[in-house]
């Protein structure tokens, strides 16, 4: 198999080899991806956390092995060999590129700045994703889902979660199907909206009563009381940092 380099800032994935067919996540900067399949232009692609879909090669740069080692952003700009371009919280980028403005951090730092802690992981969200806008299949404070926003910031504190909710249920152990348990900062809380109670939903445990998620209903993301939906609460599951 082959691999590929993501080149832009954000890289939509797809869920066929098409343009207008349905978004179903995105891929960061400076992430390898596992070429699985070519139609023309379009490839089906496998990305870290083993999401498959659709990206087009006008998305991607051969991959040159060092990617590990790249700079994470924190929500910066930087200027590379293609040009000027403005980066995620996540993204990577190449140590010879010129950082503009914005936050960053060595890869060896993000360990200490990111900590193995449930709080922290709450921290993260209200800090980086506050007021973000829904956007269905989205990763970053450009615009995130629910799943998306639970990866993203357990990803940044060194933990792999799946893409979608119901595989982040799947990928933990229930703990508590009581909605006003004493859940601890960081503890995924589940819900569903459909007749088969598949999850459909997740948001963090704050650890205080409340929750912080992305919601369509509310827009974005937002730390609320999650009182409102108990006629589709699930579970909780706890915390992979405690």
């Amino acid at each position: 198999m082959s691999h590929q380099t993501v080149n832009s800032a954000l890289a939509p994935l797809f869920g066929e080899p098409r343009v207008s067919s349905a978004l179903t996540s995105q891929l960061l900067a400076g992430e390898v991806l596992t070429v699985l399949e070519e139609r023309g232009s379009w490839l089906r692609v496998r990305g870290p956390d083993a999401y498959e879909g659709w990206t087009h090669v006008g998305y991607l740069a051969p991959t040159r092995g060092d990617e590990s080692t790249w700079h994470v952003s924190l929500g910066c700009v930087v200027r590379a060999a293609s040009g000027v371009k403005p980066l995620p919280l996540g993204a990577r980028f190449a140590p010879e590129c010129e950082v503009l403005t914005g936050a960053w951090l060595p890869v060896g730092a993000l360990a200490e700045h990111f900590p193995a802690d449930g709080q922290a992981v709450v921290d993260t969200a209200r800090r980086y994703f506050a007021g973000t806008s829904y956007c269905w299949a989205g990763i970053t404070p450009w615009g995130v889902d629910c799943s998306g926003l639970v990866q993203r910031c357990y990803a940044l504190h060194g933990v792999a979660l799946p893409r979608d909710a119901w595989q982040q249920a799947e990928a933990t152990q229930c703990a508590s199907v009581d909605l006003h348990a004493p859940h601890a900062a960081g503890d995924l809380l589940f819900f569903s909206d459909r007749e088969d109670r598949r999850i459909t939903h997740v948001g963090l445990a704050t650890g205080e009563g409340g929750m912080v998620h992305s919601a369509l209903r509310r827009g974005g993301v937002v730390e609320e009381r999650p009182d409102y939906l108990a006629a589709e609460y699930v579970g909780a599951a706890k915390s992979k940092l405690r």
